[in-house]
Formats: structure tokens, sequence, C-alpha cells
């Protein structure tokens, strides 16, 4: 099974309100570079908008975000779902992602989680919401007792402070809104979508951060 951390350094995290800007949005995320793409499921027309996507952009890894109910599982799967994501998990949430048969992030954001999901044999966690609950000096913070632990954090990160968090070693990758801003998807300008996009996969890590 596929790392979702393996995917790509950068992941869009991205809110689809009209599902007609599915496409085009994947569309524009792929030529500038970001293949894997989080449609969360926040709207109501996101698992339209997975389905669109799994469908017409072949090049596209499309997962579904904000997964907090086993049923979410099952009916995102359906709809061409390739990854899931969560805010957070529970043991239900847990059992419902593993059966699934498409590689998953729990959510976590104490040490506590952290643990406890190491001791259900899970590795790769989202670091939710990253900013908020310590940032680059919090997963610093973990490496040391916690090397076997890996993350994709987001919550709060742009361009300015991903490589900040792409240079610590245990972070696989990032997740971020920053490439689909708002505006330029009301306005459907894809190709300040893409240029954003493009930006955003040429971001490297800004040096050790052990």
């Amino acid at each position: 099974m596929t790392s979702v951390l393996d995917l790509a350094r950068v992941v869009p995290v991205v809110a689809v309100d009209a599902p007609a800007d599915a496409v085009p949005l994947a569309r524009a995320l792929v030529a500038g570079g970001l293949p894997a793409i989080e449609v969360t499921l926040r709207t109501p027309h996101a698992l339209e908008a997975i389905r669109a996507v799994a469908d017409a952009v072949p090049d596209a890894v499309v997962g579904a975000g904000t997964v907090i109910t086993a049923d979410q599982v099952g009916r995102a799967v359906a709809a061409g779902a390739r990854f899931l994501v969560s805010p957070g998990w529970t043991d239900v949430l847990l059992d419902a992602m593993r059966g699934s048969g498409v590689p998953y992030l729990p959510g976590v954001s104490t040490t506590s989680e952290v643990v406890a999901l190491l001791e259900r044999g899970v590795r790769e966690m989202k670091f939710f919401p990253a900013e908020p609950a310590g940032g680059t000096a919090y997963l610093r913070s973990l490496y040391g007792p916690l090397p076997q632990a890996r993350f994709c954090p987001t919550g709060g990160i742009g361009p300015a402070s991903a490589p900040d968090y792409l240079a610590l070693p245990n972070v696989g990758c990032v997740g971020g809104s920053w490439m689909a801003p708002a505006d330029a998807v009301a306005a459907r300008d894809w190709g300040r979508v893409e240029a954003l996009a493009r930006e955003a996969a040429c971001l490297e890590g800004s040096g050790a951060q052990v």
C-alpha cells in the first residue's frame, strides 16, 4: 500500500463548493506539479467532486479529508478516494480506515495520541492543527522519543512556513490550501492556481532541524 506521505511533498487541501470547479481545479494543481489532492468533506458536493476528479483527471491522486465517521470512509472510497485523512481518530474510525483498502492518515495533536496509534501499529499520522498545536517546535520535540512516527502537518501552514516543516526528519509532507485560494477558485482563475501550485511543488526543507 502506497504511503500518503510519499505521494508528494506538498498536498493541496481543498474545499469544493461548486461541483463544476472540481475538475479544472484538479487539472490546474496537477499541471503545477501537485498530483495528490485532498478534497475535504466539509461541503455538500465533496463526494461528487471526488468522483469527478477520479473519473476525469487520471494523473491526480484524489483523497478525502475531514473524514470523521466510518460511514464517510465507505462513501469516500466508493466515490474514488485513493487515500483518507482525518482530523482526529477513535477506535471505530481507525478500524474503518484500516479496512478501507486505501492509505490513511489519522489525525493527532498530542503525544498520548501518537503513542496510542503506535501501539496499534500506525506510524504515519496527520498533525493537526499544526500551528496552534505547537508547530515545528512540537514536532521537533517528538522526534527524540518517538522517531518512528512520521507526520503530515496541516493547519495554518503557508509557503513561508512550509520549508521549516519539510526540513524536519519526521515530516513526510505538508498540507495546505494556499495554492488554491478562495478568491482564485471563485474567479475560476486556474492559471493563478497552477502558478501557485508550481511554486509550492518547488518548496524544499530549509535545513536540518533535529
